[in-house]
């Protein structure tokens, strides 16, 4: 078979095996939703439990559930019987993965797991297994083949898995309220950590680093302070140190192809009235979107008052690596 096509047959497999499931989704979903909010809500905790493939999912949901809030940790089932089995606690909530649910290794675990006042559920692909029997709710993840060729890697069954527990995960972030600003504390590092943690106030060039003239002042006057500012951009200010509109090299030289004496004008005359602009305490994300919507190589930031206290320039928010 071409490679081609032979990898979209394993995609399509799997996609098909994903839409399965989601028709099938019922109120054991809901039920265990409910149990982790609730879990969660109290202080207690996640605890996932898998073997092989199915173990390795089981890292992958407790590292989303991290993310978003949710506080999660693996339990090493072969490690459980000498020790781990400590990391369980009373009214906690354990997430129990095997596709067979006959898996010996968590089977011999289950007896140990019961004895504490925990929640039990289970993510198997055979929902009558003994795994499902014991838990307090089952996901069915069952798939009617793999993607394999020969119907034995754990491909479409796996990824199953693997696409519940982000379900589960997204739908407790919802239930519990989860805000950008939650999703920051845990990301601090890399751009979208910035952006979430970062302000505007935080970002944008004030002081001497604002141009900023007058509306009564000339084009020139208007250079002279982008140059010393070093900037793109100049802000005038109206009366009473209102913001009265933006002027920009770009602005700058378009009226010079039609003007080259343009220099000894009221910049008032060429400047963009009501640019736009963000609140100094808003966060950096809304200046990234706002500069994406807009189109615009600046942003005027503003004070409560509605003042202007600062720019925000495309090349800075590049620089701090905040895009």
């Amino acid at each position: 078979m071409n490679p081609i096509e032979h990898g979209r047959q394993v995609i399509d497999m799997e996609a098909e095996a994903l839409r399965t499931m989601s028709g099938s989704l019922d109120d054991s979903f809901a039920s265990a939703v409910a149990m982790l909010k609730t879990v969660l809500d109290e202080h207690g905790k996640v605890v996932v439990v898998g073997i092989g493939k199915s173990g390795n999912i089981g890292h992958k949901i407790a590292a989303t559930l991290n993310s978003t809030g949710s506080t999660a940790v693996v339990l090493n089932s072969q490690n459980a019987l000498h020790g781990d089995l400590g990391m369980v606690s009373d009214g906690d909530a354990v997430i129990a993965l095997s596709y067979s649910g006959e898996t010996a290794e968590l089977l011999d675990l289950l007896p140990h797991i019961k004895r504490f006042d925990v929640k039990l559920i289970a993510m198997t692909g055979k929902p009558d297994s003994t795994l499902a029997r014991h838990a307090d709710t089952t996901l069915d993840t069952s798939v009617d083949r793999e993607a394999c060729p020969l119907n034995l890697a754990p491909t479409s069954s796996s990824t199953a898995m693997l696409v519940m527990g982000d379900a589960l995960a997204m739908v407790l972030l919802q239930a519990r309220g989860f805000t950008e600003e939650n999703f920051a504390r845990f990301h601090p590092g890399g751009a979208l950590g910035r952006a979430l943690l970062t302000k505007v106030s935080d970002i944008m060039r004030s002081g001497e680093s604002m141009a900023s003239v007058d509306s009564d002042a000339t084009v020139q006057d208007a250079l002279v302070a982008m140059t010393r500012a070093r900037s793109g951009a100049c802000v005038v200010l109206a009366a009473g140190g209102f913001l009265g509109g933006i002027f920009t090299h770009g602005d700058f030289a378009r009226s010079y192809q039609s003007d080259p004496m343009v220099g000894g004008k009221k910049v008032a005359e060429l400047m963009t009235r009501d640019p736009i602009s963000v609140q100094a305490d808003a966060l950096a994300a809304e200046a990234v979107k706002t500069i994406g919507a807009h189109r615009v190589d600046d942003v005027v930031v503003l004070d409560e008052e509605g003042k202007p206290v600062g720019l925000v320039d495309t090349q800075d928010l590049a620089r701090l690596k905040i895009v």
